[in-house]
């Protein structure tokens, strides 16, 4: 069974599962969404840049950072409506982890900005995820080379802006700081 066509009806996880038309999707409050075809060659290296910071200063803690494509139910265990794949997250509460995907909010979520997306990653997904109390949203600009840091705070994202200079930290894994000249490297 593919995809279905009608976008008046919400679904659920279990649909998402049923869709095999070789199409990634993400499902948002049990509306289907067609991710964007193959990312640009800038987008994947840094996407690779973050992952591989990330996955350094992780060795040897509990914290497992994953890259796309990588489901992450955000809210499984309500409407289970709601399945995304970020660029990169990190998740430190390992009884999230099923061995196939993210069941809940994930402690980090970083999205790299396209042109075909930054529009959803900044405006819908932003709402998602603070909604989800993801503690850390990052959304990276590879266009003016910024990084935009949300953190969760009662509720509610409050932002800090980076410059492709600058060494940002990363508030939810102590101790961690990205070194952005090298992200915005290649």
């Amino acid at each position: 069974m593919g995809l279905p066509r009608r976008t008046d009806e919400n679904y659920t996880f279990a649909d998402y599962c049923t869709w095999d038309d070789g199409e990634r999707w993400e499902l948002i409050e049990g509306v289907p969404y067609a991710m964007s075809p193959a990312p640009f060659q800038r987008h994947q290296e840094i996407c690779g840049e973050i992952f591989g910071q990330l996955r350094e200063f992780l060795k040897g803690k509990p914290c497992k950072v994953f890259i796309a494509p990588f489901d992450v139910r955000l809210n499984a265990d309500k409407e289970d409506d709601t399945v995304c794949q970020p660029d990169v997250l990190v998740v430190c509460d390992n009884a999230r982890l099923d061995g196939k995907r993210c069941n809940g909010s994930p402690d980090l979520i970083v999205e790299v900005l396209s042109p075909s997306t930054a529009r959803h990653d900044r405006v819908v997904k932003f709402r998602l995820y603070q909604k989800a109390g993801v503690r850390e949203y990052w959304l990276i600009d590879p266009d003016t080379e910024t990084v935009q840091v949300n953190i969760l705070k009662d509720g509610k994202y409050y932002t800090q802006m980076y410059a492709e200079t600058d060494t940002a930290p990363v508030s939810v894994l102590d101790g961690c700081n990205l070194d952005l000249s090298d992200v915005f490297a290649q």
